[in-house]
Parts: structure tokens; sequence; C-alpha cells
């Protein structure tokens, strides 16, 4: 294997980081303060099409890897941006591309590519169920030629932002299958209009940083056979096919920021001079930069073998998985070691340690906890009881 930058994905990276150069400080700082979601970020994003690089380029896509997407993602967040405004408009798209039919393909997938449509919204997650998708309890259930939903989501990103949401519902109930991966069915939803019709209710939940969380009310809402995603009960296998990518793209986020930590509190404790020396010359600064670096540096390393597994596909869930975990973690511990280089003027708004502090703390925690990712290795990789 050979993890080695290829001449394109340079080229990426340079072009991302120019364009990332005309959104600086100022502007994330303006755009946190007000609580704004970056719709002229994300709208040169669409525009450049770098959030279209995984839609093939039949349909007007980039018809990238998920090694240049994990490029894409990384510089944004390395340049003091935060990708999460629209990286799922990346990832949702797993389940569409392999088990979408070629109408849904037709339909949708060229006005993505444009940026005319937008795809940021993934209606999993339940208050009931947290993680454990096979318990989710929002039902749709077949009248006639049509399915009716009713439930509530939680955690629930950009909704307020995007045109369309892939809804992860259940179509068999949980007491009638021996299978309980079964039973799960994946819809792709016009979002702004059943909001228009007031069959989903959009409620903000305000958060420490400025990530654009909801919870959804679904109230006989009607979809059709033409807006289900590949076979009926099978959901939850399906969109286990964009959380591979979901996990790379995460730990690229978080590798992103750690890079950002690093060089920031490198500058600082070069230049900062206390007592007639710089500060970076003692151990207790130096040393825990130092080791941020490595543990960033390594992340990379796990984050570039899933990426290039999953793009000649072969399995990759444990590296997946290992990659979110292991860089979210290392992202952690560069943002501390920049808080403590920065001493008290970390906390100041000018700086912006503080709110990429604040950033890249949701990384250990979403969009799974680090502790279902360690669960997860030690029952399916270690072959370990599950555990409780």
């Amino acid at each position: 294997m050979d993890f080695s930058p290829s001449e394109d994905q340079e080229a990426i990276r340079s072009a991302v980081r120019q364009l990332c150069a005309g959104f600086g400080d100022e502007y994330w700082r303006e755009i946190d303060r007000k609580g704004e979601y970056p719709e002229r970020f994300v709208r040169a994003l669409s525009e450049a099409g770098w959030l279209a690089a995984l839609i093939p380029s039949a349909y007007g896509g980039g018809g990238l890897g998920v090694s240049e997407a994990a490029v894409i993602i990384e510089e944004i967040n390395r340049s003091g941006a935060n990708a999460a405004a629209a990286h799922a408009q990346m990832y949702t798209m797993g389940t569409l591309l392999r088990h979408g039919s070629e109408e849904q393909k037709r339909r949708y997938l060229p006005p993505l590519a444009k940026g005319d449509l937008r795809l940021q919204a993934f209606g999993v997650t339940e208050p009931e169920a947290g993680s454990e998708t096979t318990r989710i309890k929002t039902t749709a259930v077949k009248r006639g030629d049509r399915y009716v939903i009713n439930g509530k989501k939680v955690f629930i990103s950009r909704a307020q932002h995007s045109d369309l949401m892939l809804l992860l519902a259940r179509t068999t109930p949980y007491d009638e299958l021996d299978d309980k991966t079964r039973g799960l069915s994946v819809f792709l939803i016009d979002l702004k209009r059943a909001v228009k019709d007031g069959r989903i209710r959009i409620r903000p939940i305000d958060t420490m940083l400025n990530h654009h969380t909801t919870e959804l009310f679904i109230e006989e809402l009607e979809a059709t056979a033409a807006d289900l995603v590949g076979q009926e009960g099978m959901g939850f296998r399906q969109i286990l096919d964009s959380w591979n990518v979901e996990r790379i793209l995460i730990a690229s986020e978080a590798i992103g920021d750690g890079r950002w930590f690093v060089d920031r509190a490198t500058r600082y404790a070069t230049a900062r001079v206390v007592f007639g020396k710089a500060i970076g010359e003692n151990q207790g600064v130096q040393f825990p930069i130092a080791a941020a670096y490595a543990r960033i540096e390594a992340a990379s390393l796990v984050r570039d073998k899933a990426a290039w597994l999953f793009d000649r596909d072969k399995p990759c869930g444990a590296e997946a998985n290992m990659a979110k975990l292991l860089a979210s973690q290392a992202s952690w511990d560069a943002a501390n070691a920049a808080m403590d280089t920065y001493g008290g003027y970390g906390f100041a708004a000018e700086y912006d340690i503080e709110r990429k502090f604040r950033e890249t703390r949701l990384l250990v925690v979403a969009p799974i906890s680090n502790n279902l990712v360690l669960a997860y290795l030690g029952h399916n990789v270690l072959g370990m009881p599950r555990s409780y």
C-alpha cells in the first residue's frame, strides 16, 4: 500500500486551501457569534464542485474516490473552517449511489452535483433509540400504494438548510422480526415540501457550538414507492454503506482540526516570549504539542488505509472506525495542548482557539460515541463477548 499523496490529490488540497482563504478567521468568528449557517461558504464549495466529489461523472459529479474526499474535508478544517456545515452532502451519497434506482439517480444526482439541491439531512437517530439503530420507532405503514410515516428524530443536523432528507423508518414491527437488522427502510424525502405541508416540524436545539442540529416531529407524512431507496426492510444494511464513508470523513475533519491546533500552538509557542525566552523552550509547553502532532500523524495513516480499502471495494469497517476513534482523540489532545499553550488568551474569541476547541470536542461523541467504536472493535474485530 502506498499512501503517498498523488499529484491530483495535492492539486485538490491546494485548490481547497485557496478557496478557504477567502473565508478567514473573521468570517467564521462572526458566523459563530451570530449562530448563523455559513451559507456563502457552502455555496462556494458547491459551485466549485467539491461537495459533488463522490458523485459519478456520468451524473455531473467529480467521480472521485473517498481518498480525495478525505483530502477535501481535511483541508477545510485545517484552514480553520468547519466542514460539518456541509459534510453530509458527501457521505449520505453512499446509500443513494449504491441502492438508489436509476430513476432516482437521474432525477436527483445532477442537481445535487450542481448545487441546485442539497441532501444534507440524515434522519436516523431517535430519542429512545440513540445509537441502537435497530430499535428505532418511527414507522412507515403501507396504506394502499403509499407509506404513511409517523415518529420523532433527534440530533438531525442541517435540516433547516437541506432540500432533501434520507429518512430511516420501521416498515415491519420489531417484535415480528427474527433478524432484528431487518424491517427498516430508507426513504428519500422532499424535506422542504414536508415542512411546508406541516408533515414535518423542525425544532432547533441550542448547543455549545454552532452546529444547526434539530429535532424532527413527523406526522402523517406520505411517501410513495418511488421514494423508497433500495429494498423494503433492508434499510439498516443500506445505510451501512454510508457509515464507513462517514467515519473516514469525520476522521478527516478531526485530522484537519488537529493540524490546525498544532500549527497555531507551534507558532504561538515560538513567538511568545516570557521572562526573556520563548515559551516553547519549556518542555511542559513543547512536549504536549509534539505528542499531539505524533498522534495526528498516526491517525492520518489509519484514515488513509481505510480510504484506500474503501476505494478498492475491500472490507474497511474496522479501519474506518479506528480512524474515527484515533483521529478524534488526537484532535482533542491537540486542542488541549493549544489551549494550554495560549493560556488565558485561548479563551479569547479573537484567537479562535476556543471556537475550534468546541467544534472538535463534538467529534469524540458524534456522529457516534467513541465508546461505541470500542464496543464494535471489541466484539466484531477481537471476538470478545458483546459489552453492555
